[in-house]
């Protein structure tokens, strides 16, 4: 036993020093990191991605020890509250509602803590928390999510703590399924397995899922396990998969029209009956004369009232202002315009693009998704984590790069006033275009020398 070990820390040492550098970095993290602290935030976030790229590269046919490595990442956060985002005490706040069997799309926090009339466990505490923008807005949240947050009240049983291990013991599960049904996808697509790593290891993917609690993941590996399900022929299934992730976050709506070119027309109309039944049936304890109106106004804000790391945007705002247009009415136009340009581009890629073989599909779905992002006026780090789970399916790295340089975003809360910092914003827009332009130029070179030959 003892030689074992011996020939086995000889063979690994390096990467087993790695592992360990690794969690003590993501233990000083978690456990004393403030999100003011700019330069340590991304010291530490740097030094992790150079870890994780070289445990990748060094062992990367070998599955349990990334595998291992990565759960015990996240096993670092289990016990400490979220340090980047305050967003877990609307979470709880929501699944309290539900438990208490309250309609969270009726009323605000705001509201129901003026009319004091629903006792909530940890009530003050939870809507202080959750900061004024939250507390004034209908939940935003989709009913599965809502379920999620309800089992995690319960399982919390009224303590914020409790609380929080149960929504990260699911995100982590989330993640475990996203390994699992992600080397299964890459297997069928003939591509290396342990690309999965580049999700799974991933440091923003363990920070902004586990550590602060977005349930991204969740969403991810209901389309991941989806896709899975369809490589099997089982259609009906994998509607069911995809309208439970739809339910989670709304991002794979953008996707469906996809499809129509995928399965052909006939069977389309029954894969969105399926996935469309499933979904009405997620709304069904929720729904009232109210809903609809709270909830699309709610989601509208998006677009069209809030901003925060945008690309092309914040490009076009710029350059509005110097023709003296006012921001808070640009915001509303531009935010009107963007459903319509990306409806648009998504029936070009349905229609223009051949969708019947999946890595098309995914490489459809993955330009879809790149556009919604360079467009958006709200680009949160976490966002970007969906783009990151369907590059590995891809031949783009592009989104990991952005994965590593959109930390800088951060950079606005070193600021009492949370004033962004532009030049940040350029190095980081820079980098991602500057990447994404050069591998479409390269696969583009790749694949003519391919039909030459």
């Amino acid at each position: 036993m003892a030689s074992r070990i011996s020939s086995y820390w000889n063979l690994h040492k390096f990467t087993i020093l790695m592992v360990l550098a690794s969690l003590l970095f993501y233990t000083s993290f978690a456990y004393d990191l403030v999100r003011t602290d700019f330069i340590k935030l991304i010291s530490l976030f740097f030094a992790l991605f150079f870890l994780c790229y070289k445990l990748i590269q060094f062992e990367k046919w070998n599955f349990n020890f990334l595998l291992i490595s990565g759960i015990l990442f996240r096993l670092i956060f289990l016990l400490v509250e979220p340090n980047l985002s305050q967003d877990f005490y609307r979470f709880i706040w929501d699944g309290e509602l539900v438990l208490s069997g309250i309609n969270p799309y009726l009323q605000s926090p705001d509201t129901i803590m003026e009319n004091g009339g629903i006792l909530l466990a940890n009530a003050q505490e939870l809507h202080n928390g959750m900061g004024s923008l939250s507390a004034r807005h209908f939940s935003n949240y989709p009913p599965l999510n809502q379920l999620l947050f309800a089992i995690s009240a319960f399982l919390g049983g009224k303590s914020i703590m409790g609380s929080l291990i149960a929504m990260r013991s699911i995100i982590i599960l989330a993640d475990i399924g996203i390994y699992y049904f992600g080397k299964k996808l890459l297997r069928y697509l003939n591509r290396s397995p342990y690309l999965i790593f580049w999700y799974f290891l991933n440091p923003l993917v363990i920070i902004e899922l586990t550590g602060n609690l977005h349930f991204e993941g969740v969403m991810l590996f209901f389309f991941i396990w989806g896709l899975c399900l369809i490589t099997l022929n089982k259609w009906l299934f994998a509607a069911i998969a995809f309208a439970c992730s739809i339910s989670v976050k709304l991002v794979p709506l953008m996707f469906l029209p996809l499809f129509i070119t995928y399965f052909g027309f006939r069977k389309s109309m029954k894969f969105y009956i399926v996935l469309g039944l499933v979904i009405l049936m997620g709304v069904l304890p929720f729904y009232s004369s109210e809903f609809l109106n709270n909830y699309t106004n709610t989601v509208g804000l998006w677009f069209s009232n809030f901003e925060f790391n945008a690309g092309i945007y914040n490009l076009i705002k710029q350059i509005a202002i110097k023709f003296d247009a006012k921001p808070w009415e640009l915001i509303k136009i531009y935010g009107k315009l963007v459903p319509y340009i990306m409806i648009g581009f998504v029936l070009l890629l349905t229609f223009l693009r051949d969708n019947k073989k999946m890595p098309i599909l995914i490489s459809s779905m993955l330009w879809v998704l790149v556009l919604y992002y360079f467009l958006s006026s709200t680009v949160h780090p976490w966002y970007i984590i969906f783009l990151v789970g369907l590059s590995v399916f891809t031949d783009y790295r592009f989104p990991l790069a952005w994965s590593v340089v959109i930390i800088l975003s951060y950079s606005a809360y070193e600021n009492p006033e949370f004033k962004e910092n532009l030049g940040f914003l350029f190095i980081e827009y820079f980098v991602v275009f500057g990447f994404m332009i050069y591998e479409i130029f390269k696969l583009k070179g790749v694949k003519l020398l391919i039909r030459k030959n």
